[in-house]
């Protein structure tokens, strides 16, 4: 198959509609209708092949990582979902492949109402650039530079089960088949938290998905907002499968330095706590407080129990 059949074939038929895309796939550009009251929110992410995935990984796993990393963005602002486009380089045409990746990508698309509104094909290296485009009310995104002191830290879900995966993926852990499935899932198919997002972004000060490891992507909120934090390690939310597979101190360093999660952390008032509580528990989102920010402008203190804690492994980081 030719660029445009495969366009044709697996990414204009099938793909969900939005009243508010004027305009699709098959012009030089999409056409879409902002809605009034509402800020467009954008953000793209690249997937590369040996980087962010195994070059033998499954597909259909590329396409879900792909799109879920993208609405985690969205999510981490407050943002709801609306349109995405698609850039995918292949060494070559397999149909079978591209058509179990837009499988995969349909699926999602039509789970969270989106729309793939346009983009390229091209012959290279495998990877998968995606940019989403999202809304949220005017005035209300979270931003990283808003957090104070005295702010409780919230994480969703659990964290450090993706790199826990990778670990086991590179024959570096074992453990029981239930716990691996659970770890490997947490890494091929992470959940992107939506519902999360718009249910802290009237109440929450900052947000953010952690992407690159839970110290790493808090440190970028305490650069933009010029605070410190405390975090307690005995409540951090670790999963059942974690606790089967490694002692406590691995399963710490799994869950501050492991990238993948794509939970969303986000600062809030303490004064708004018990609001925030009752908003999540309304919305039925799980989110655990794990510390406090602090004044002490970038420095990140780990404590456990009444002890100091020390990591030297602060997250993932390109180039570095």
């Amino acid at each position: 198959m030719k660029e445009f059949e495969l366009i044709d074939t697996f990414f204009k038929a099938g793909s969900y509609q939005r009243k508010d895309v004027v305009l699709g796939i098959g012009d030089d550009c999409a056409i879409a209708d902002v809605p009034s009251g509402q800020s467009l929110v954008v953000t793209t992410d690249t997937l590369v092949s040996g980087v962010h995935f195994f070059a033998d990984a499954p597909p259909e796993a590329i396409a879900h990582k792909a799109v879920a990393v993208n609405l985690s963005d969205l999510a981490s602002m407050g943002a709801e979902p609306a349109w995405l486009s698609l850039s995918l380089s292949l060494p070559d045409a397999d149909e079978a492949w591209v058509a179990a990746f837009s499988k995969a990508l349909h699926a999602l698309s039509e789970y969270y109402s989106i729309q793939l509104i346009g983009g390229d094909t091209v012959r290279g290296p495998l990877s998968v650039t995606i940019t989403a485009h999202g809304f949220v009310p005017q005035g209300q995104a979270l931003c990283r530079h808003n957090a104070k002191p005295g702010d409780l830290i919230y994480v969703t879900g659990s964290l450090g089960d993706a790199a826990a995966g990778l670990a086991i993926l590179r024959g570096q852990l074992k453990t029981t088949q239930n716990s691996e499935d659970f770890l490997v899932n947490r890494l091929h198919y992470p959940t992107p938290r939506l519902l999360a997002g718009t249910a802290v972004r009237r109440i929450a000060t900052a947000g953010i998905d952690i992407s690159d490891g839970l110290l790493a992507d808090l440190q970028h909120v305490l650069s933009s907002s010029g605070c410190g934090a405390q975090l307690h390690l005995e409540q951090l939310p670790l999963s059942v499968a974690m606790r089967e597979s490694v002692p406590a101190n691995k399963a710490y360093d799994f869950a501050l330095a492991g990238g993948d999660d794509y939970e969303l952390l986000f600062t809030v008032s303490a004064d708004k706590r018990t609001n925030l509580e009752i908003n999540l528990a309304n919305f039925n989102v799980e989110a655990t407080c794990i510390g406090q920010m602090t004044g002490k402008d970038g420095k990140i203190e780990l404590r456990l129990g009444d002890e100091p804690y020390s990591l030297d492994v602060k997250g993932y980081e390109h180039f570095s």
